[in-house]
């Protein structure tokens, strides 16, 4: 491809909204460009490295056995109420009606709508195990679309569905699935972690993300340094400290704390560490019959934060949502900052850190007081122990070895074991070979494949622009004339080399404009071309010609003569 022909949309100026590196750079490079809030044009340039992406994951997934299909983006709204999602999934699911008044959806993801072809096209076990998907178009109507494609409102996403007869079969086919990430992530060049996940609205009871390494990912993610442990923080599990509760001392008594409002202020005024000092949060929990919500109290050491994940499996609710003041105030005589258990008359949940204090801190139920000397089991006789907080760095790892160190991380993958989950919902079944029944068992795999593009760049680049790997590069190779418009030995020499790479089958892009070779090479190293050669007068009289691998900034000078032969073992070493 010759620059003189091609659409190098660059920018020098860095845009305004652009706060991740991804967005900033896709923005300058040229790859995208916003239409609307969470909604992108993708440019010449950003194209070829989606389109490079997608042949990668089409790849790896048909190596899979999985057989693509394409599934639209418009979803009948009575599918989604089938599988009682229409109600639940919440405001990102954009809702709307056609001129006939009929309900529909855009589509945000498509278990309702591969469900309900399986079940018209499955009748028998003996069709299973089958793996659909499609490389697809989703929207969600995101309520703070940010950070360019990395989460926009409409977005590229690989979708894959299995089904089998029972869960030995299922287990295959996520093997399966987990190993065609594996493969497709080492393709892309990724520094990344498969981690240990909560299910989320999809359902189902096992699943694994795929989290790239980066300081600007939105996900915390937990590892061991003794063994293959990766979790995302909202799975990770706290274990049970091994020490053990000191006896108790003293009767519990009051101290003033007027003022104190956060937990460092209590611990100043009171006079203790934070590890001494409990907090104590208070939640919705269930709808009781008179159609209130009981009210729970959660306590965590003074200095942990709550998971909301695992508290939402010990409540049963949708989501975490905490008592407004004037719900406490009724409840317990007091506001939040002034909260603790000692005679609180609802359930009371505690964290395996916080059941193992004695002699603490907490608030008394009342303005502007606190306790101290106060225990478990002699001041509060009924609470429950589970394990409530997120993990921290240095933890041990739940599996025993080592400890645990937190990272940042992009989501880029996520696979499901779903069950039959949507499959019981929506009557997919098959007949077994005792001529019974049984809905299908069904697995649930994603890829953002926009957001592979980002999270690429997010870890591949510098002060200059981004360095793709090279399996992503737009073009694998950029030719750099200079003065080529005045050099009839350069624009021959620059012509010859152009044509050899491309009938090696080689992505090239030839920059073959009329501009100065400063701003040339500034454009190259802007949208990352992995291999630069430069073809310049000054050089070819010397009989060479110069290169660098824009990864490392290494220059080198070739004969000319053999610089296609050269060019083409720097590709081979970098693939």
């Amino acid at each position: 491809m010759r620059t003189s022909q091609y659409l190098l949309s660059t920018m020098k100026e860095t845009p305004a909204e652009a706060v991740l590196a991804s967005h900033r750079l896709m923005l300058r490079a040229g790859m995208i460009r916003q239409i609307s809030s969470g909604v992108y044009t993708w440019l010449p340039t950003g194209m070829r490295v989606l389109s490079k992406a997608m042949k990668i994951v089409r790849e790896e997934i048909d190596r899979s056995g999985a057989l693509e299909i394409l599934m639209p983006g418009v979803q009948p709204a009575e599918l989604w109420k089938e599988s009682g999602r229409y109600s639940k999934y919440g405001p990102e699911l954009c809702r709307f009606k056609d001129r006939k008044e009929n309900e529909y959806v855009l589509g945000p993801t498509h278990e309702e709508v591969v469900t309900a072809i399986a079940r018209a096209e499955i009748k028998s076990a003996r069709q299973l195990p089958l793996n659909l998907y499609q490389i697809q178009t989703k929207f969600r109507d995101e309520v703070r679309p940010r950070f360019g494609v990395m989460r926009s409102r409409e977005f590229i996403m690989f979708d894959g569905y299995s089904f089998d007869t029972d869960k030995a079969g299922l287990d295959v086919a996520y093997k399966k699935m987990y190993d065609a990430y594996v493969r497709i992530f080492d393709r892309m060049g990724f520094n990344y972690r498969a981690v240990d996940a909560d299910t989320g609205s999809i359902g189902g009871y096992l699943s694994n993300e795929f989290q790239v390494l980066a300081e600007s990912g939105e996900d915390l993610i937990a590892y061991s340094d003794g063994s293959d442990y990766a979790a995302n923080i909202e799975k990770a599990e706290c274990l049970a400290p091994e020490l053990k509760r000191e006896a108790p001392g003293a009767a519990y008594s009051e101290v003033a704390t007027l003022g104190c409002h956060t937990v460092d202020e209590a611990c100043a005024k009171v006079g203790v560490p934070v590890k001494k000092m409990l907090k104590s949060l208070v939640v919705h929990g269930p709808k009781k019959e008179d159609g209130e919500c009981e009210l729970v109290m959660i306590c965590l050491c003074g200095n942990q934060e709550l998971n909301e994940v695992k508290a939402l499996k010990i409540l049963g609710t949708d989501e975490v949502e905490f008592a407004t003041d004037e719900e406490i105030a009724k409840f317990t005589g007091a506001h939040p900052g002034s909260l603790g258990p000692v005679g609180f008359k609802g359930r009371i949940l505690v964290d395996r850190d916080a059941a193992c204090m004695s002699n603490f801190s907490c608030g008394a139920d009342k303005d502007g007081f606190h306790l101290i000397n106060v225990n478990w089991d002699r001041d509060v006789p009924k609470y429950e122990v589970f394990d409530l907080r997120n993990v921290e760095e240095g933890d041990p790892s739940p599996d025993g070895k080592g400890r645990l160190h937190l990272r940042r991380g992009i989501e880029v993958g996520h696979i499901f074991m779903l069950g039959t989950k949507y499959s019981e919902s929506m009557h997919a079944t098959v007949t077994d070979e005792n001529g019974k029944d049984v809905p299908m068992v069904m697995g649930c795999y994603g890829i953002g494949v926009t957001r592979c593009v980002a999270a690429a760049v997010e870890q591949c680049h510098d002060e200059h622009g981004i360095i793709w790997p090279q399996a992503l590069a737009p073009f694998t190779v950029a030719i750099v004339s200079i003065n080529g418009d005045k050099s009839e030995l350069v624009r021959a020499e620059a012509e010859k080399l152009y044509q050899a790479l491309e009938e090696k089958g080689v992505d090239v892009l030839y920059d073959d404009r009329k501009e100065r070779p400063g701003f040339k090479f500034a454009d190259m190293e802007l949208i990352g071309i992995p291999h630069i050669v430069t073809v310049g007068e000054k050089s070819l009289k010397d009989g060479k010609i110069e290169y660098k691998l824009r990864k490392t900034g290494v220059k080198e000078a070739f004969d000319k003569d053999s610089a296609l032969e050269e060019i083409l073992k720097r590709i081979a070493q970098n693939a």
